[in-house]
């Protein structure tokens, strides 16, 4: 960790205990000599003080706490809406963990309350040396960050950073890169306001008035008095009597106690009590002050005097689109502005969950799902999951009242419903799915084409390794580090080696063409008309998949062939399975692709039409027996044809097929040629 990894350390020490002394005294200590913190009421108000002042304490923990709890995400743009990005790096460190010590409430909490105690909040941000990305976000203590702005010319400021820790002897310059800063209620663009400083008096005022009641319970709940004496007393005497009462009647503990009134001496009270001091009315006048200082509806800090059941729904609602609302946009706007790059801006943005907090009663939901199903914008299982509930087979489907139609289609079931009717009556008597797998022959060579730059590339690179760490002048034998070539040829085909990058860069264009093509051809075949239709998401995340699969096998052969050889042989193994990769691998992976891929991606576009069931069909006489086993066999869309461990009988011979994976569509072996059928 860079230099604020010593600097957090020494945060956390700080907070662990008083470290204040004539040299280094802490802020408040100051503030008291030169008298900056006086206000009306007298009591001393700071950021440590007011959070022991009830009203303003739990203001702040609704704000703060609220803000923490919410979901933050980071979302993707996409062509239409918007989607999670969870591979994002920034993803688990705002809805998870931004640190080791820290869950997100915790931290999003922390920053939230100092930027309203002291009008900045701020975490250091620990990134990876090499590459770059954020791995770590730590909280920095406010009271000893300083903001300091720097002309970079043309009318162009930047926001840097100083980090004064006198105590432990840390002094940093820190980057705008390196802070994630949230600023309270604006104040100079630099920073925020303090609400700590801002409501001085009010809090003052709070503190000062739970000061007088306490005093006054101390004092028998009864205000001051004097006692006459009718003779005049010596100094010595006046200070017994005073004593002998005060020991006789002060205190909550000697409340009730019978006085003896002697020689002449009689009490008369001084000053009002708390019912005409109106000490009842002016604290509750104080709990609504400081809803006026915090945007907060009163119930939200326990005075529910104006609150009914007819109003605290709304008051929760003004609450979030006003209160909330403005604190959640500012943690995301700095994220964007501080913490995503300039390029990621267009197409990364993050965004709370407050759908929690705007849920009505029971009763209003349910009237708003209704309307929503009823309209066609919501689904039986959009509406489960809202309500937290699993969803159910078949609720997927949108319905619209059957008079609504695009206008100029006609009337009755619209002209939609009737073409879809002489699409499936062209449909009968012949096989659609014939022409699916022409779609998938035509993409097979070039699929062929690019794994046989994939194997050359192989072929040249493991060559090189094999002369590094295998082979020498005397034929292979001498020199020889099995452990050396295993590693180098582990970094070869790491996910980020340049196979990898080299087949990524081959396929993705193939496949998303690919899949653009079968989209089409399977959107006929059920008669959806979903011009929208886009599977290229599905596709990238099909070739990153088999990108790692094939990397892992390839590896994995190569290793076990190093490691298993003879000593005088391994070379020669080597070299024999690189070539096979060269002169056999492209057709069988253009083969086993063309048909999974095309399978997988109808598979996908039938989803998106809403069909529920798939059946599996064969081609041709020539038909393996394991695939006439499955021949006609029909399941629902989103389970498999044959679970991983299944067995498929041949003809009775005694050999058995055993699925090695979840089989949601053909091929179920090499050479396999099936396909599969919707059921509509």
């Amino acid at each position: 960790m860079p230099i604020l990894r010593t600097a957090v350390q020494a945060v956390e020490r700080a907070t662990a205990g008083p470290l204040s002394g004539i040299a280094t005294p802490e802020k408040w200590v100051t503030e008291w000599f030169r008298g900056t913190l006086a206000n009306s009421s007298g009591v001393r108000v700071d950021q440590d003080t007011a959070m022991m002042y009830a009203p303003y304490f739990a203001g702040v923990r609704v704000i703060s706490e609220d803000v923490g709890g919410l979901p933050l995400l980071m979302y993707e743009r996409l062509e239409r809406g918007k989607g999670r990005a969870t591979t994002h790096p920034l993803y688990p460190l705002l809805h998870d963990a931004p640190n080791d010590m820290m869950g997100a409430l915790a931290f999003r909490e922390n920053l939230t309350g100092h930027a309203m105690n002291w009008g900045r909040g701020a975490a250091y941000v620990v990134t990876h040396p090499r590459t770059g990305v954020i791995e770590e976000l730590w909280p920095l203590r406010p009271d000893r960050l300083h903001v300091v702005p720097r002309y970079r010319g043309n009318g162009r400021f930047e926001r840097w950073y100083q980090y004064l820790d006198e105590a432990n002897g840390i002094q940093a310059a820190l980057a705008p890169g390196e802070v994630l800063f949230v600023g309270g209620v604006g104040d100079n663009g630099l920073g925020g306001h303090s609400i700590v400083e801002l409501a001085a008096n009010s809090i003052g005022l709070g503190l000062a008035t739970e000061h007088y009641g306490a005093k006054t319970f101390d004092n028998n709940s009864a205000p001051g008095g004097i006692l006459t004496h009718p003779d005049t007393v010596s100094d010595d005497a006046r200070k017994r009597m005073r004593a002998d009462w005060e020991a006789l009647h002060r205190g909550i503990n000697r409340a009730g106690l019978m006085a003896i009134m002697e020689e002449g001496v009689t009490w008369t009270s001084v000053g009002l009590p708390n019912d005409a001091n109106q000490f009842l009315e002016t604290r509750k006048l104080q709990v609504t002050d400081m809803s006026r200082w915090l945007r907060l509806p009163p119930h939200m800090i326990g005075d529910l005097d104006r609150a009914t059941f007819s109003n605290i729904e709304s008051q929760q609602l003004d609450y979030v689109s006003m209160a909330l609302t403005s604190w959640l946009t500012r943690w995301e706007q700095a994220i964007v502005t501080q913490l995503l790059l300039p390029e990621e801006r267009a197409t990364f943005f993050p965004e709370h969950l407050v759908d929690g907090l705007l849920r009505g009663d029971t009763a209003a939901r349910y009237a708003a799902y209704a309307i929503g199903r009823q309209w066609g914008w919501l689904s039986a299982n959009d509406v489960r999951e809202r309500e937290n509930m699993n969803a159910i087979d078949g609720g997927d489907d949108y319905l619209v009242p059957l008079n609504m139609v695009p206008a100029g289609s006609g009337g009755g079931d619209g002209g939609r419903g009737r073409a879809v009717v002489r699409l499936a009556r062209r449909m009968i008597g012949r096989q659609p799915w014939r022409a699916r797998a022409n779609v998938s022959s035509s993409w097979a060579p070039k699929i062929a084409a690019a794994d046989q730059k994939v194997a050359d590339l192989e072929a040249e690179e493991v060559g090189k390794l094999i002369g590094e760490h295998l082979a020498d002048e005397d034929g292979g034998r001498g020199r020889r580090s099995v452990a050396g070539f295993v590693t180098a040829l582990q970094s070869l085909y790491a996910d980020d080696g340049p196979v990898g990058e080299l087949m990524r860069s081959l396929w993705l264009p193939i496949f998303t063409e690919f899949a653009a093509d079968v989209a089409v051809q399977a959107a006929e075949e059920v008669g959806h008309d979903d011009e929208d239709l886009d599977l290229s998401v599905w596709a990238r995340a099909y070739v990153v998949s088999q990108t790692a699969y094939r990397l892992a096998s390839s590896f994995g052969q190569l290793r076990k062939i190093a490691k298993d050889s003879e000593r005088d042989q391994v070379v020669q193994d080597l070299v024999a399975r690189l070539t096979r990769f060269q002169e056999e691998r492209p057709e069988t992976v253009a083969q086993w692709q063309g048909n999974q891929f095309g399978n997988a991606a109808a598979r996908e576009a039938w989803k998106d039409a809403g069909v529920r069931s798939l059946k599996w069909v064969t081609q041709g006489s020539k038909t393996c027996p394991y695939c006439k086993k499955l021949d006609g066999r029909t399941t629902p869309i989103e389970d498999p044809f044959i679970g991983k461990g299944d067995e498929i009988d041949g003809d009775g011979d005694g050999e058995k097929l055993v699925a090695k994976r979840n089989t949601f569509h053909p091929p179920v072996h090499v050479g396999c040629d099936c396909q599969v059928v919707p059921v509509v």
